[in-house]
């Protein structure tokens, strides 16, 4: 059953570290909840990100190979473990995606024109260092919406940082220069109970804002 309880999804959402072992994700729901997940904004719309799913025993070891230990709560329970990469080269699809926009009569040529004239050119003639940035900031954009996304659909999740970086993309047959990890998000049911849970505390807001003058 999904949740459509706006408030229950963003003040509710918590890290999870002990999943329901029995829980499975159809295949076909991982496919809706990136539908939804890929909504997400990214720097000129470029989409820099790429989603890898370990939902099986065979590849769930595989990603345990380059997890530090802490993590195997998470991994030894959840339903999957999601790899999320930044997409260095998005920009190489940058004018497909534009031409398809237009040939579809959602913008009008004047406005390819534009697009293609204006941002294009700023990812072309970038930085390598340029590009992976923009990427990493879109792709973590589009991990935060994946947790809530997961909540929506009644799952819980724990974004996990504590790898080895270098060994991700091979992992995956993926080029490391390409495709940089970002996070891996841990998918589930909690089978955690109101005691186990641990309840954190945010800084006073007034902390973490100012009006500037």
């Amino acid at each position: 059953m999904l949740n459509n309880d706006f408030n229950d999804v963003v003040q509710n959402r918590h890290s999870v570290r002990n999943f329901d072992k029995n829980v499975k994700i159809p295949r076909e729901e991982f496919k809706q909840m990136f539908e939804e997940t890929i909504t997400a904004p990214s720097g000129c719309n470029l989409q820099g990100w790429y989603f890898e799913v370990a939902d099986t025993p065979e590849s769930l070891a595989k990603i345990k190979k380059y997890m530090m230990k802490f993590n195997d709560p998470q991994l030894n329970t959840c339903s999957a473990i999601v790899q999320m990469f930044a997409r260095v080269d998005a920009y190489k699809k940058y004018r497909e995606m534009w031409n398809k926009t237009y040939e579809e009569g959602h913008i009008t040529k004047e406005k390819l024109d534009e697009v293609l004239r204006t941002f294009l050119p700023l990812y072309e003639n970038g930085t390598y260092d340029m590009c992976a940035t923009d990427a990493i900031r879109s792709c973590s954009l589009a991990a935060m919406q994946f947790m809530l996304v997961a909540r929506h659909h009644g799952y819980d999740t724990n974004p996990i940082a504590g790898y080895d970086e270098s060994k991700i993309a091979r992992t995956f047959n993926l080029d490391p220069k390409i495709y940089l990890p970002v996070m891996a998000i841990a998918i589930g049911k909690s089978n955690e109970s109101e005691k186990e849970q641990i309840k954190t505390i945010r800084y006073p807001v007034e902390d973490v804002y100012h009006f500037a003058d």
